[in-house]
């Protein structure tokens, strides 16, 4: 019967964890209980590893666009990709391997992204990059060649005179006018 406290009549409950059957020793373990049901909590959960490899892989319908993603009409082949990509996550290989069953079965353009194994695939990494930073020394090449060139004088305008030239266009002005 629970005892009441002196000024309220809320119920005040004076049970130890002995009382309930916790002993300190227990107690240690419970923070390691805890983190590990809150690690486990979604391991039988497939949809996570179904929805990321589902990102990995291109449809063949030729939409081009990711397996997960794809919206084209009447396509034929996103809703049988799909259902092996389950079965084939629900047989329970890894990830390396549910890939490579669509890398045979549809070849190396059903990957969303080359992989970077072999030098032809890291080219396919590499080359976007070496493309814009040659672009770039490209384009500061062109810029660099525009400002040094002379600019164009129209005909029948003077150019300007500067140094030895100017010095003598001052001495014949000046046995010209006598000054």
């Amino acid at each position: 019967m629970p005892r009441f406290h002196k000024k309220s009549r809320v119920p005040h409950f004076s049970r130890s964890l002995r009382d309930v059957g916790i002993s300190p020793g227990r107690l240690r373990f419970l923070p390691a209980v805890l983190m590990g049901v809150l690690l486990l909590m979604g391991a039988g959960d497939d949809s996570a590893r179904i929805d990321r490899l589902g990102h990995q892989v291109m449809c063949v319908c030729s939409c081009n666009q990711i397996l997960l993603e794809c919206n084209h009409v009447g396509c034929s082949y996103s809703s049988r990709m799909r259902g092996e990509l389950v079965d084939a996550v629900d047989a329970g290989g890894s990830d390396g391997a549910v890939l490579q069953t669509f890398i045979q079965k549809y070849g190396t353009t059903v990957l969303a992204a080359p992989t970077t194994v072999g030098w032809v695939n890291l080219a396919a990494w590499v080359m976007p990059y070496a493309a814009l930073g040659l672009g770039i020394l490209l384009v500061a090449f062109v810029v660099r060649v525009w400002r040094n060139r002379p600019l164009p004088v129209p005909a029948g305008v003077p150019t300007s005179v500067a140094g030895a030239e100017l010095d003598r266009f001052r001495a014949q002005a000046r046995k010209e006018t006598d000054l």
